[in-house]
């Protein structure tokens, strides 16, 4: 992939349309490796890969370790608990002590917002070849889920030949609490992007009027939207309505500690009236596909029976499709170095 311009990933608001293919077409070709002669190719050989996870994750990092692996890449973890941070060490410049020790590629995710954006930066502004992949930060964005959410879609609605064109036109619900959801964030420049129309659900203090307007304008810090025409996005309080003419349903973790910010007064009537049930699916046009990044609240976000319905709810696919697109980052980024 000559054509690859980012020494660093860290939001999809700066992604291409031809960066998404790219991705895409990557991860495609990765897909089929665990399946074949060997379990590992040699295109990381000799690369420091180095996960600086700040907070937990039980998907994001241990998929990230695997795609590694995959790619023949020295792999190095770093665990909070036993850091220095206990001792005041800031998490620049942790970061910066694994780069002192060779790091080709790190992997930040930290709960507080632009952390990978920070460290990016002073890396650029000192030399640094080392390259930033945001694991997810604050509620700003997570990068990887949102490409292997696109890629599952993708995979779906074009098995054989799994482009951003094969979501071009779709309707795409997103159900939940947008307003602190990184991965709708991410989902919402990644959808778009390739054309299909996004339709927000949710109560009034889970999704803001403004998320109508989310991908309007390109955030602080980027001169241009390098994506010429972006689908749309709508926002409706009806489950009933958003589901109207649905291509694809995706449902987001309800963060139950924002109970205690009194944005929402009850997990049961929440689940009754934004609940992704089999019940609630007839309001679709037809039979559509079931998305959720986990980890799942059973009997919240959805039923415990369309959880384990295999024939729709796709929550398996994404685990397994997130080791073949964190493998493309991976080398992308790694590659360049």
């Amino acid at each position: 992939m000559s054509d690859w311009s980012h020494r660093h990933i860290l939001d999809l608001a700066t992604f291409s349309l031809e960066d998404f293919n790219s991705v895409l077409e990557l991860a495609n070709r990765f897909k089929d490796v665990p399946t074949k002669g060997t379990r590992k190719l040699p295109a990381l050989q000799g690369r420091l890969i180095t996960t600086l996870f700040f907070e937990p994750s039980t998907r994001t990092r241990s998929s990230f370790e695997l795609a590694a692996k995959r790619l023949s890449a020295d792999v190095q973890s770093f665990t909070p608990t036993s850091s220095s941070l206990s001792k005041g060490e800031t998490p620049i410049d942790t970061a910066l002590t694994y780069v002192a020790m060779g790091a080709d590629v790190l992997i930040v995710r930290h709960s507080s917002t632009n952390v990978p954006d920070q460290l990016a930066s002073y890396l650029d502004a000192t030399g640094s070849k080392t390259a930033v992949l945001n694991g997810g930060d604050g509620l700003h964005s997570h990068p990887s889920q949102g490409l292997l959410d696109l890629y599952t879609l993708a995979k779906f609605f074009n098995p054989n030949n799994p482009k951003p064109e094969a979501i071009k036109g779709k309707r795409i619900v997103i159900v939940g609490d947008i307003l602190h959801s990184r991965v709708a964030r991410s989902n919402l420049w990644a959808l778009t992007a390739c054309g299909a129309n996004v339709v927000l659900c949710g109560p009034p203090t889970l999704l803001p009027y403004e998320f109508a307007d989310f991908v309007n304008a390109p955030p602080p810090g980027q001169s241009h939207d390098p994506v010429a025409k972006r689908g749309q996005i709508t926002i409706f309080r009806s489950l009933k309505e958003a589901f109207k003419g649905a291509d694809a349903v995706m449902t987001l973790r309800l963060q139950k500690e924002r109970m205690r910010q009194n944005l929402i007064t009850d997990l049961y009537q929440y689940h009754y009236e934004y609940g992704i049930t089999h019940e609630s699916l007839k309001w679709c046009k037809q039979k559509v596909p079931v998305l959720h990044p986990g980890p799942v609240n059973r009997g919240v976000e959805m039923s415990s029976a369309l959880l384990e319905d295999t024939s729709i709810c796709l929550v398996k696919e994404q685990v397994q499709n997130g080791i073949p697109i964190r493998m493309a980052l991976l080398y992308l980024l790694a590659t360049r170095v």
